[in-house]
Parts: C-alpha cells; sequence; structure tokens
C-alpha cells in the first residue's frame, strides 16, 4: 500500500524565495535590460503602477499569464515588493503585453487555488504567491 501524500504546506506570501541581494541588482541592472524587451516577448510583460508616496510612474518587468479575461503573475519576491503594495493601493494599474497596453484592476494575491488559475500559475502556485487582477 502506497503511503498517503503529505498535505502540502501552504504558501507564506510573505517569504522571497530570492537571495537577500537580488531584488536591489535586478531593480539597478536587470529590470533596466528586461524593460526594453519585455513588453514585445511574451510571456514577459511590463507592469506600468504609481507610487503610493511619490505619485511617480514606475515600470516592472514580470512573467505574466493572460486567461479568462484575467491575468496572473507570479511572485517570487513575495507579495511585499513595492510594485505589488503600489497595485494594491491604486486597486489596479496597466500591462504592456506585445506591445498592446492593458488595464487591470481588483489585484488579488492567492496563495492557494482558491479561483481558476492557468496550469503554469496553479504550478507556480505550489512554491509562491500569485497575483490575480481583472483585465479592465
Amino acid at each position: 500500500m502506497a503511503p498517503a501524500p503529505s498535505p502540502r504546506r501552504p504558501v507564506d506570501a510573505n517569504r522571497s524565495l530570492m537571495p537577500a541581494w537580488l531584488p536591489a541588482f535586478n531593480l539597478r541592472v536587470t529590470n533596466r535590460v528586461q524593460g526594453i524587451y519585455a513588453p514585445y516577448l511574451p510571456p514577459l510583460a511590463v507592469v506600468v503602477h504609481v507610487g503610493r508616496r511619490s505619485r511617480r510612474v514606475f515600470t516592472t518587468p514580470v512573467i505574466a499569464q493572460l486567461y479568462d479575461g484575467k491575468v496572473a503573475i507570479p511572485l517570487p519576491y513575495s507579495a511585499t515588493a513595492q510594485w505589488v503594495k503600489n497595485l494594491q493601493a491604486a486597486g489596479g494599474g496597466e500591462m504592456i503585453r506585445r506591445g498592446r497596453r492593458f488595464g487591470f484592476a481588483n489585484p488579488r494575491i492567492l496563495t492557494e487555488a482558491t479561483e481558476t488559475l492557468p496550469p503554469i500559475a496553479v504550478r507556480a502556485l505550489a512554491r509562491m504567491p500569485v497575483l490575480v487582477a481583472d483585465l479592465a
């Protein structure tokens, strides 16, 4: 008789999978390079958001999956990333993917599959939170 599968441990939305030094490096180097081609090369996209305090417009390259009038974005840096907080505070933002601009609203953080998700987002949920928003 095979052992019963162990129950999956819930994902901690505030735990980053990345080393502590990587976000600062990506902000200064990687994001600037990826920002050039991410709006045109799926599954990459660029999220456009407004700073909560500065009111400046920022762009952040992400991996995004469009499905059923929604977008799913895995969050390897956790749900505490500044761009995620900016989107939640504003109630949404914009995304540029394949050269097209999409508005989205109602951003929410999922740590388990409580709604229908594409297969790639379901696999990501096993290790990290996923941001889901409705396309406007």
